[in-house]
């Protein structure tokens, strides 16, 4: 589904970046991705969605190159960031489906997944008004129907729970199984530690643009322990002057 190898991002000028990332993303995995602020998780995520450009290193979805193919690729996943700019002089339904006409969804099957999702985060009712007058939270709703509307395989989110109430959080968790249940995969990247442990099957852990620990969620977590451990014991510095 996905595959990363020997990853490498600098960016110019300084240190920050990705250094020899390798992970594999097969179906069925909901994949997380953690680590402190400025560790690299959002630029791993942008080079995977082709929006950043890499020194080194190969992204392969089903087997196609970002950089080879870029928009077959890209027809095949979709990409939430963690900030999502929305057409705000749209309206929700409009944005929809300018989404789904970039995709080339047909009609019928637009109109039911839009129904089902917006029902499901229940914002139907405000599909008529203008994006700039959404919260928060409904931005984030719209950006998460957006990305669903085509019915991607792989889904790459980057912090996709932040600004979601408890509700919509529940139900984006039963989305994530319906879709690996269905033979997709989901990547994200996430701070909270607990809904990682719970919802995902593997984790990696990056530190300073290095990945540190990656595999199987049962294998990282051992028995007795939580992931907020393991995470604290391998990630953080213990400075002592």
């Amino acid at each position: 589904m996905l595959r990363i190898t020997n990853l490498t991002k600098h960016y110019k000028g300084s240190n920050k970046g990705v250094t020899d990332i390798s992970l594999t993303i097969e179906p069925g995995d909901i994949y997380a991705f953690i680590g402190h602020n400025g560790a690299g998780k959002t630029t791993t995520l942008k080079c995977v969605a082709g929006i950043h450009g890499f020194d080194k290193g190969e992204i392969l979805i089903n087997g196609t190159s970002i950089k080879e193919n870029p928009l077959l690729c890209k027809q095949q996943f979709a990409y939430i960031p963690d900030n999502p700019d929305l057409y705000e002089y749209l309206t929700g339904i409009q944005y929809l489906n300018f989404i789904a006409d970039i995709f080339e969804v047909p009609e019928k099957e637009r109109e039911m997944r839009i129904e089902k999702y917006a029902d499901a985060f229940e914002i139907t009712a405000s599909l008529g008004d203008l994006i700039s007058s959404y919260s928060h939270g409904m931005k984030q709703k719209l950006a998460i129907i957006s990305a669903l509307v085509h019915a991607p395989k792989l889904l790459i989110l980057d912090e996709p729970f932040v600004g979601l109430d408890p509700k919509a959080a529940v139900v984006l968790k039963e989305m994530m199984h319906e879709i690996c249940e269905s033979g997709g995969a989901i990547f994200f990247s996430t701070h909270v530690l607990d809904v990682a442990e719970k919802l995902c099957n593997k984790v990696a852990i990056i530190k300073d643009g290095v990945l540190i620990a990656s595999g199987n969620m049962d294998e990282i977590v051992k028995q007795g322990e939580s992931l907020e451990s393991i995470f604290m014991e391998v990630a953080c510095d213990d400075k002592t002057n």
